[in-house]
């Protein structure tokens, strides 16, 4: 079985920092890429950031400057630095994980969702 557990959700006021750490864990062989979705009330999920194995990074053009990704692959780990914070990015933040068990094939799993709340 596989766990994507987050951490580091919580209210922060405008122009401050949070920090988000997800850890994956359970019978896994290799995790290719790891990222941050998030959604907020009425809107559909969208992703935020997502980083590969090898470090490449990908950003939603409403968080770059603000926000950095990053993993440590020993640990099976993914953080999101957001900085700079706006209430506009007030949502529940998903980890997603696209990763290999005991198989040949990959697999897309999702943390169970930590709540962002920006005040203005």
């Amino acid at each position: 079985q596989v766990q994507l557990v987050e951490s580091g959700g919580g209210l922060v006021q405008a122009g401050g920092s949070l920090r988000l750490a997800c850890a994956a864990s359970g019978t896994i062989f290799s995790i290719s890429t790891m990222g941050w979705y998030r959604q907020a009330p009425g809107k559909q999920r969208e992703l935020v950031a997502a980083i590969t194995s090898g470090g490449s990074t990908n950003y939603a053009d409403s968080v770059k400057g603000r926000f950095t990704i990053s993993r440590d692959n020993a640990k099976n780990t993914v953080y999101l630095q957001m900085n700079s914070l706006k209430p506009e990015d007030t949502a529940v933040y998903y980890c997603n994980a696209f990763l290999r068990k005991l198989g040949p094939f990959e697999y897309d799993y999702w943390g169970q969702g930590t709540q962002v709340t920006v005040s203005s």
